[in-house]
């Protein structure tokens, strides 16, 4: 009985220690989106510099904001191509973090044609966790926009699809979507569609056209260790910074 007390007490000490760091870390990045919206709250910005300029310049690593209304995603986009996976455990500050920072895929550029964006799916609600939630065609119809902003542009996307997919071994065929960052020949851009088109959970209505610029954001689904959940859109609006 008191071995068992003891490993109860542990995970208890445990699960605690963890919701504690998934607060601050969360807390972190509230301060960060306060600061775009009164960017008079960010201490030490240059007046001349806009939000984005001053996130740039605390730190260099910076590429964009992602956000989605009525949920949980509204944050920082980093991008490290030299080292892809620098912020899956890193905060934007480089502190260790059990949530990491969404980050651009190593082989996204521009004119690619496609922004392929990863962030964990944290069991307390932070970070891609509410991306699961496009599995329903309900939550789709509620929340149909996706807001990415980069220095040079802020863009409006629609999203089309929604599928589960997998991260496949070497010598393994399928649709690995992740391989579809350059899609700036028609080509590769119909080929990348038609296998988001059959893999798609349901029919949206939305069609995407070569030359729409799309963004993909990719997220583990915790139900195994290779599946992915991903969601599609293409980009309906932008407007230069």
């Amino acid at each position: 009985i008191l071995f068992f007390g003891v490993v109860f007490a542990i995970s208890l000490f445990m699960l605690a220690r963890i919701l504690v760091q998934g607060r601050q870390e969360q807390a972190a990045f509230d301060r960060l989106s306060a600061a775009l919206e009164q960017p008079e709250s960010a201490g030490g910005q240059d007046p001349g510099q806009s939000p984005y300029e001053a996130l740039k310049a605390q730190n260099p690593d910076f590429f964009g904001w992602i956000s989605i209304e009525e949920t949980n995603i509204d944050y920082p986009v980093m991008f490290t191509p030299d080292d892809p996976e620098h912020y899956l455990r890193r905060a934007f500050d480089g502190s260790s973090s059990q949530s990491g920072v969404p980050f651009l895929s190593a082989d996204c550029f521009a004119g690619g044609g496609n922004w392929l964006i990863y962030g964990h799916n944290m069991k307390n609600g932070s970070m891609f966790a509410d991306l699961l939630n496009y599995a329903r065609e309900d939550f789709w119809q509620a929340h149909p926009l996706i807001q990415f902003d980069t220095l040079e542009e802020e863009g409006t996307y629609e999203v089309f699809a929604a599928f589960y997919a997998r991260v496949y071994t070497e010598g393994e065929s399928g649709f690995a979507y992740y391989e579809y960052t350059d899609i700036s020949q028609q080509a590769d851009f119909e080929a990348y569609l038609a296998q988001v088109s059959g893999a798609a959970l349901y029919d949206t209505g939305v069609e995407a056209q070569y030359g729409d610029q799309l963004i993909t954001l990719s997220t583990c689904t915790n139900r195994s260790q290779d599946e992915r959940f991903v969601v599609v859109g293409r980009q309906i609006q932008h407007q230069d910074s």
